[in-house]
């Protein structure tokens, strides 16, 4: 099952404050979405010329209750697959369980043994949507 690296995601309180100090780092705003509706915005920062590993800050714009005090957390790792049917039917046949089907034909998420949230995109367009993921629900968090 081929993988390609896609990002990191790390939920952050304050985007100014934690783009501030990833730039320290050296690292460099290279996209970014903004979504109304699900209030929230994704900034992506790498390190020049690394623009294809980046780094996703999520933020949530009504706060968010789920980041410790510590800010000991971690959001999830991201890999693209050429068939996102293909990858969840593999893994489920060794015992992994799918929390986020891709009901959607593009994106699931499954937890590692150490309950690392990993996210599975889709590589190119979303597939048609296709049984048993479209009616699948999700299993514990993800």
């Amino acid at each position: 099952m081929p993988l390609t690296y896609l990002h990191t995601m790390v939920r952050v309180k304050d985007l100014e404050k934690s783009m501030a100090f990833y730039e320290l780092l050296g690292l460099q705003e290279t996209r970014r979405w903004e979504n109304e509706q699900g209030r929230f915005t994704l900034v992506f920062m790498a390190p020049p010329g690394q623009e294809d590993t980046p780094l996703e800050l999520t933020y949530n714009w009504d706060g968010d209750d789920a980041l410790p005090d510590d800010s000991r957390h971690f959001g999830h790792l991201a890999y693209g697959v050429d068939d996102i049917y293909a990858a969840c039917q593999h893994l489920m046949d060794n015992g992994v369980t799918i929390n986020r089907p891709p009901r959607d034909g593009h994106m699931a998420f499954v937890r590692s043994p150490d309950n690392v949230s990993i996210e599975l995109l889709q590589n190119g367009e979303s597939l048609a949507p296709a049984e048993p993921w479209s009616s699948m629900e999700n299993t514990g968090h993800w």
